[in-house]
């Protein structure tokens, strides 16, 4: 057996297991335990303490984490709800994102803080969907005319910027049209994949097998879901696209298999049973202890960046939340616009993938990083709290309502 440490690994899993710990004994705070791991990594980190660092075992679940994040991100697309007036103001508001994410790195770029404005503006235009959908949830609005809003949003942006950031960012070097070419053709392998999985599940003897494989030790339908998951990104790497793009993929082809889930129930809860509980945290405490967070803290200057960053996406993906104004009012649309500006997974990753491309500096990353875990932190909150006065306020108008009749 090769001379291989598992010190590494053993405090990640550590800070995995406490971080969610600390999150739940300090419910007021609401501190997503996402936000946990990364500050973690960060303080036991090269640049805090130095207990721990990013080697060859780490490095690997770290690689595998972040295709089962996408690959779970994948998994929360409803297809049949991404249709009519939601699916259009969606389309516009993405479009809108673009324009002001590049304009924005455009400034940023004149004023030499980032290299690649293009990579900015695709950083900025995502919004965190396994994020969005339980802050909804909370507050009894995931099948409301603005949690459905803020999901079509959300999805969108999500599988937009993915499929963007493969295409421009991508590890293959060549020219426009080729991309298109290898774009395109991949996206005919997976139509077709998905094609034949879903005449394959419609089979009688094959679904009565599933059946009697998926709750043995078989697991059965979660190991299908890991070959599907494997084979999309490495595929997608044949192509010289960039992983993440088939991770989401095979996520967003489960879940269009999976809409009938009456004879496996617990699927999905065995598939992120296996991401959250173990590999995706490895990623993102990995992406913390990674993180150069001293680069940033060099110069009132650097840190500066981080509220810039901030504001910047809370336009860049609040001000689209605008057209649906007339549909939600004032109140809902401010909810939905925090929501839709939630965003760090997919920070972590474009960055990531900047600093490997050699498109971004460690320390606009980190800021960028920094600016993902105040949204995290600021803007759900802000926004449950925004869509809990609307409920009481709309509670209340009957009551006034009937005592203005009394007085009459």
């Amino acid at each position: 057996m090769p001379d291989v440490s598992f010190d590494n690994l053993l405090i990640i899993s550590a800070i995995a297991v406490l971080a969610p710990l600390m999150a739940g004994a300090l419910p007021r705070l609401r501190i997503p335990a996402v936000v946990l791991e990364i500050v973690a990594g960060i303080a036991l980190g090269p640049t805090g303490l130095g207990w721990v660092k990013v080697d060859l075992p780490v490095q690997i679940l770290s690689l595998f984490g972040l295709a089962f994040l996408l690959f779970l991100a994948g998994l929360e697309i409803d297809l049949m709800k991404l249709r009519g007036r939601a699916l259009g103001i969606a389309i516009g508001g993405y479009a809108i994102t673009l324009t002001l994410g590049y304009a924005a790195g455009g400034a940023l770029h004149a004023g030499g803080w980032v290299q690649q404005p293009l990579l900015i503006a695709i950083a900025l235009s995502a919004t965190s969907l396994g994020l969005v959908v339980p802050v909804l949830k909370d507050a009894g609005q995931g099948s409301s005319v603005v949690g459905q809003t803020a999901i079509a949003g959300a999805t969108v942006a999500d599988f937009a910027a993915i499929v963007i950031l493969s295409f421009f960012f991508s590890s293959s070097g060549g020219s426009t049209g080729a991309k298109v070419v290898l774009l395109v053709a991949f996206a005919s392998l997976v139509a077709i994949t998905a094609i034949v999985v879903l005449r394959a599940g419609r089979s009688m003897r094959l679904g009565d097998l599933l059946v009697r494989l998926q709750d043995t030790t078989a697991e059965i339908r979660v190991r299908l879901a890991v070959v599907l998951l494997v084979a999309f990104v490495a595929l997608a790497s044949r192509f010289g696209l960039e992983s993440i793009l088939g991770a989401f993929l095979a996520g967003a082809v489960v879940s269009l298999v999976d809409r009938d889930s009456s004879s496996h129930p617990h699927l999905r809860t065995k598939l992120e049973a296996v991401g959250f509980g173990f590999v995706v945290p490895v990623f993102f405490i990995g992406s913390g202890i990674k993180l150069d967070l001293s680069g940033l803290m060099h110069s009132p200057s650097a840190v500066l960046r981080v509220p810039v960053f901030l504001v910047l996406l809370l336009v860049v993906r609040g001000v689209p939340a605008l057209l649906s104004l007339r549909d939600l009012g004032a109140r809902a649309t401010v909810a939905v616009g925090l929501l839709q500006a939630t965003s760090l997974p997919f920070l972590v990753t474009a960055t990531q993938i900047g600093l490997v491309l050699g498109k971004i500096s460690s320390v606009t990353a980190a800021a960028i990083v920094c600016a993902g875990l105040l949204s995290v932190l600021i803007f759900p909150p802000t926004a449950l709290a925004l869509l809990r006065g609307q409920q009481g306020q709309e509670s209340g108008r009957p009551l006034r309502q009937k005592r203005n009749a009394v007085r009459s």
